[in-house]
C-alpha cells in the first residue's frame, strides 16, 4: 500500500523545525537535480550528549558510503541515485523521536536507520513503525529492542527490523571470560534506571538467573539514576559482599565517576567488565592507567573473519582505514553502522517495487546477506523481527603509549581469533 500523503501545512512546519533545529547532514544526489529516481533513506544516531562515542566513525562511514552511492543502485533495471539525511539523536530519545518524525513527515524518506542503544535505536523504531515506513537498526542487544518496545513474541512489528546480539550471548561471552580468572565468583551489579540498565538487570531476562545458575553470587543494589554523582551505596555493598567482579552496563561519565569512587573508598575488584562505556578507545585513555585490564563485550574488531558486501573491504581494511583517515583508534560500532547501509543497498536491490514501503518491508524480511559483522537473515532470528550477530570478550591492555582491545573470550565464535589473554586488575 502507498504511504499516504503528507498533509501540506504540516510538512511545511516540520521542515521549518528540521531546518531550525535538526541540523542534518545530506549525503549523495539530491531530487532537485539527480538524473535518476532519487530513494531517501534517514539515519539517526548520538552525534552529541553522553552516548557520543557510538557515532565517533560516523562521518567517516556515511563519507565512504555517499562514494559507494555515488553512481546510484540497480533495481528493477532503473538506476535510483541514493540521497541520505542525517540527523543526531543527542543522547537522547525524545530527540531520537524528533528527529525520526522529522525525516519521516519532512523530508519524506523511503527508509530510515538508526543505531546505537536502546535511547536512540527504540524511539526512531517506535516512529517508523507508527508511520508505516521501513526501518533497520543496530547497536542494542535485542530484548530492550523488543520488549522495551512491548513487542509480543510471535507478532513482533510490522515494518521495524534489527541486527545485533542478545543478553544471552553477552552473559555467556562475559561467564567464558570470567571462568579462566580463578575469582571468587562473587559479583557487583550496576545497572541504571533506563532501557539497557533494566533489561541487564532484569531478574527474569537479564544477567541474574544465567549467573545463578554458573554458581554466581550476585550483589545488585538496584537501579540508579543515570549522570549520578555518588556511587558510595552500591560501592560499600560491593565491599560487605566481598564482590571480586563488577559487571553492568553504563553510560561513560557513570563509569568514570563510579571508577574514581570506588579508588578512592578502597575497593578494588580483580576484574571490572562493563558493557557500553568500556567499548571505547577514548574512555578508556581518559582513564589513564586505571584504564589498564578493564574489560567489555567485543561485537566487531579488525580481527573478525568478515567483509564488506559493498566494497569487498575487509573488517582489519574498514578499521585501518578509519585510523588512517582520522589519526583515532578503531571503534566497534564503525562495523556496524558500515552493515547498516550493506542491508539497504541489498534491499534497494532486491524490492520489488521501491514505490511501495509493503515492498521494501517484505525485502529486509527476506535478506540473507553477508556483511562486514557476520551473516543478517530475519529468518533465523530468536524472535520476530530479530537476527544475531557473533560476540566474544576482550580486556583493554596496555602496549607501551596506547591501550589494545585483546580478546580474551571466544568460546561462542570460535572463528573469530583470540588475540591475548585475560589478566587481573
Amino acid at each position: 500500500m502507498k504511504r499516504k500523503p503528507v498533509n501540506p501545512s504540516r510538512r511545511k512546519f516540520l521542515q521549518a523545525g528540521a531546518a531550525a533545529v535538526a541540523a542534518p547532514a545530506i549525503l549523495g544526489a539530491t531530487r532537485a537535480y539527480a538524473a535518476n529516481p532519487v530513494l531517501r533513506v534517514g539515519h539517526v544516531s548520538p552525534r552529541t550528549g553522553p552516548l557520543a562515542g557510538f557515532a565517533e566513525a560516523d562521518d567517516y562511514v556515511l563519507d565512504a558510503i555517499a562514494k559507494t552511492f555515488a553512481a546510484g543502485l540497480e533495481n528493477n533495471g532503473k538506476t535510483y541515485s541514493v540521497e541520505i539525511i542525517s540527523k543526531d539523536s543527542q543522547s537522547n530519545p525524545n530527540r531520537a523521536a524528533e528527529v525520526a518524525a522529522d525525516l519521516i513527515l519532512g523530508d519524506e524518506v523511503d527508509i530510515i536507520v538508526a543505531a546505537s542503544t536502546p535511547d536512540t535505536v527504540n524511539p526512531v523504531s517506535d516512529q517508523a513503525e507508527i508511520n508505516e515506513v521501513p526501518c533497520i537498526t543496530t547497536d542494542c542487544p535485542w530484548q530492550p529492542y523488543f520488549f522495551g518496545r512491548n513487542g509480543v513474541p510471535g507478532q513482533g512489528f510490522q515494518n521495524t527490523y534489527h541486527f545485533f546480539w542478545g543478553l544471552e550471548d553477552v552473559i555467556g561471552a562475559f561467564l567464558d571470560m570470567w571462568g579462566q580468572s580463578g575469582v571468587t565468583k562473587t559479583v557487583g551489579g550496576l545497572f541504571p534506571n533506563d532501557a539497557d540498565g533494566n533489561a541487564w538487570g532484569d531478574a527474569e531476562l537479564g544477567l541474574p538467573k544465567p549467573l545463578a545458575a554458573a554458581g554466581y553470587s550476585l550483589t545488585d543494589p538496584g537501579r540508579y539514576q543515570p549522570l549520578s554523582d555518588d556511587f558510595s551505596n552500591q560501592i560499600a555493598a560491593f565491599k560487605a559482599a566481598g564482590c571480586e567482579i563488577v559487571t553492568g552496563n553504563m553510560i561513560p561519565p557513570d563509569f568514570a565517576t563510579f571508577w574514581a569512587q570506588a579508588a578512592q573508598q578502597g575497593f578494588a575488584p580483580k576484574i571490572v567488565t562493563i558493557g557500553k562505556a568500556l567499548l571505547f578507545p577514548s574512555v578508556i585513555e581518559s582513564l589513564g592507567a586505571r584504564g589498564d585490564g578493564l574489560s567489555s563485550e567485543v561485537w566487531w574488531s579488525p580481527h573478525h573473519p568478515f567483509s564488506s558486501s559493498l566494497t569487498g573491504a575487509s573488517a582489519k581494511d574498514l578499521a585501518n582505514g578509519y585510523s588512517a583517515a582520522s589519526g583515532r583508534p578503531w571503534t566497534q560500532p564503525i562495523g556496524f553502522k558500515h552493515a547498516l547501509f550493506e542491508v539497504v543497498a541489498d534491499v534497494i536491490r532486491r524490492s520489488d517495487d521501491l514505490d511501495d514501503p509493503s515492498a521494501i518491508v517484505a525485502a529486509i524480511a527476506a535478506t540473507d546477506l553477508n556483511t562486514i559483522v557476520g551473516p543478517v537473515n530475519w529468518a533465523n532470528g530468536p524472535i520476530n523481527n530479530v537476527t544475531k550477530t557473533p560476540l566474544v570478550a576482550g580486556q583493554w591492555q596496555r602496549e607501551g603509549d596506547a591501550f589494545d582491545l585483546k580478546i580474551v573470550a571466544n568460546s561462542a565464535a570460535p572463528d573469530i581469533p583470540l588475540t591475548g589473554s585475560l589478566k587481573l586488575l
